[in-house]
């Protein structure tokens, strides 16, 4: 980003050609003052991320930054791991003497450039994102105003600061522990289609079938769309198999609840009738029964690792891209079906 020269400022006509619509269709997707075609606030949204426009009088005044703001874009009221990333990224910053904003993503595309479109508006310093998808529209979008992105939880295919954990090897772990109890029938619950950590830990999962000799069976593999009740309807699907799963691997720690609430609905017990195993952990794991056996990502390092790298690019914007994994821990419980005190 650094010795770009002088830009001309987007301007909402710029945002309506890039768009072929008009410039009042502009105004009223942007200030939701008329109902528009989801069609065409796709469009609109897109042309926004593409031109980097940011409605004045604001657009005028982010010709520099580091007031002392980052921002914080995620889906962060829905996940309780994110609520935790939340806390140890405003607590980090805190520290430096910077203030964190956060827009809730809601894990959607169209929301997710809102998000990154506020956050400039409010002329952040820099932008911690967790992207929904690839992030490169709403990556793009800050890039117009030399606003530089750390994208956390999910790598995504662009030149910004990332850093997230490793999702594969440690998913076919949990298969590997699940393979090693006796369990041959594994199946699992998947996050939503189209993220990274979706991709990556449903390959993760077939790597572990792989290397404990057990053949993929493509009926147990049922999509939870990272919800609880997207888990619920996936976990009475499985169980509806003329021979259904022995033992779950859960995709996260949403999908862990329903799924739990849908198993104690058809009146199972785990892990006397289903051992159940999850990526994702919770603070009050210890208090399940039985407890759970899970991947616990290290919220605290990511957020202390995306800070830094938030504060690095903001005053040293031409280093080098970096790209960060950081290992889960395997916390060994109960609910895999291993005795109390084997953990």
């Amino acid at each position: 980003m650094a010795g770009r020269a002088p830009r001309q400022t987007p301007t909402m006509a710029d945002v309506a050609r890039r768009a072929g619509v008009s410039v009042s269709t502009v105004s009223h997707v942007l200030n939701k003052t008329r109902p528009v075609a989801p069609a065409t606030v796709r469009s609109v949204l897109g042309a926004v991320a593409e031109t980097g426009y940011v409605p004045d009088p604001v657009a005028r005044a982010l010709g520099s930054t580091g007031y002392g703001t980052i921002g914080l874009a995620m889906s962060a009221l829905s996940n309780p791991y994110f609520s935790s990333v939340v806390h140890g990224i405003d607590r980090h910053a805190s520290a430096a003497g910077y203030s964190v904003l956060l827009a809730d993503t809601h894990d959607e595309a169209d929301a997710e450039i809102k998000a990154v479109g506020e956050l400039l508006r409010r002329r952040v310093s820099a932008i911690i994102l967790a992207a929904s998808g690839d992030g490169s529209p709403a990556i793009r979008y800050a890039d117009k105003v030399d606003v530089p992105v750390i994208a956390i939880d999910r790598f995504v295919p662009a030149g910004v600061d990332q850093v997230a954990v490793d999702n594969t090897e440690p998913t076919a772990f949990l298969v590997d522990h699940l393979a090693a109890v006796g369990h041959t029938r594994i199946a699992m619950v998947t996050g939503r289609a189209g993220l990274t950590t979706t991709r990556e830990r449903r390959a993760g999962y077939l790597l572990g079938l792989r290397r404990n000799g057990i053949e993929a069976d493509p009926r147990h593999e049922a999509d939870g769309d990272s919800s609880e009740d997207g888990a619920g309807v996936a976990v009475g699907r499985l169980l509806g198999l003329a021979e259904p799963p022995t033992a779950l691997v859960v995709g996260n720690n949403r999908m862990t609840i329903g799924a739990l609430r849908a198993l104690r609905d058809a009146g199972l017990s785990v892990p006397g009738d289903l051992a159940l195993v999850s990526f994702d952990d919770f603070e009050w794991a210890d208090l399940f029964h039985p407890r759970l056996t899970a991947m616990a990502q290290p919220a605290r390092s990511i957020a202390e690792q995306a800070v830094a790298m938030a504060l690095s690019r903001i005053t040293s914007p031409a280093l080098p891209p970096r790209k960060v994994t950081i290992n889960p821990t395997f916390m060994h419980r109960e609910s895999c079906g291993c005795p109390p005190g084997a953990a």
